[in-house]
């Protein structure tokens, strides 16, 4: 077993879509060096164009200097390989919310990867026990759940699985926090404490709207103007994607295995029906 190096200077994102490509912006710019890897050269590319987009707009806000956001782009190797993570001491999966996937990533990362390297999730939903179990260190692989769009929202929600290591969550922690982030931790469990609580809550918005109680509009109003939440659950369940929740909801409903946490019937008919939302048009709103 090797143990834990607690400077963390090299970090791995395997994923270069929205969150892979937020993740490696802010680790770049908090000085970390960066490996973005995706599996096609059109992938990491696109993940690279919105990363020098997404810094030329903080360079023109003046919340950056160029010479900063040269530097940070500067900080970031791209490939296709996975191997080009294998010196890194912490590696960050970001790929679709599909076990089988993160599965085989973590089980060939386990094997690729110095014995000291953390591996972490930016799963929203699935166990990090269970991603622990398809590698031969648990007690260093953790969940790092970080908020979308990641270069601006504040939290990284850190989940310690079964095994997990203190000096894994410390290390884990400190380098969230480098990152200009605030690392709150929770322990592994179904929709771990984020998705456990909104999703119910944009759940029962739902049922609002199917039982007739008030028109979208007004339920988004109430919750926005009543508790001061920035967006209503229904535009946020557009925001997501009603495919999303729908999904955490069934994770929840299962790992549970109470009536409280199922989802409601118009959630269902409408990804059956494919109103998903903003990405595909329509949801509970319509979008151009």
């Amino acid at each position: 077993m090797g143990t834990v190096n607690n400077m963390i200077q090299s970090i791995g994102v395997i994923g270069a879509g929205q969150m892979g490509n937020g993740i490696a912006q802010v680790a770049a710019c908090a000085g970390y060096d960066v490996v973005m890897i995706d599996i096609k050269d059109e992938y990491v590319e696109k993940g690279l164009g919105t990363i020098q987009f997404s810094l030329g707009k903080l360079v023109s806000k003046e919340r950056m200097s160029q010479e900063d956001a040269d530097a940070a782009l500067a900080r970031i190797t791209t490939g296709t390989d996975r191997s080009l993570c294998a010196e890194c001491d912490l590696v960050v999966e970001a790929v679709p919310e599909i076990l089988s996937l993160k599965q085989e990533i973590f089980a060939e990362l386990d094997s690729l990867c110095k014995p000291e390297t953390i591996l972490a999730s930016n799963t929203s939903s699935i166990s990090i026990t269970t991603i622990a179990a398809s590698t031969n260190r648990p007690d260093k692989v953790i969940g790092m759940h970080f908020m979308n769009p990641v270069p601006i929202m504040k939290l990284v929600e850190i989940i310690n699985g079964a095994d997990t290591s203190e000096a894994t969550n410390t290390a884990v922690v400190e380098a969230a926090e480098k990152m200009g982030k605030t690392a709150l931790s929770c322990n592994d469990a179904p929709g771990f404490v984020s998705n456990r609580i909104l999703c119910p809550m944009i759940n029962e918005a739902i049922l609002t709207l199917q039982e007739g109680v008030a028109e979208p509009e007004a339920i988004d109003g109430i919750m926005k103007l009543g508790m001061n939440h920035p967006i209503g659950p229904l535009a946020l369940s557009d925001l997501i994607g009603n495919d999303t929740v729908l999904h955490i909801m069934n994770v929840l409903h299962e790992g549970f295995g109470t009536p409280k946490y199922a989802p409601a019937p118009l959630l269902v008919q409408m990804v059956e029906e494919g109103k998903l939302g903003r990405k595909s048009g329509e949801g509970f709103y319509t979008y151009n």
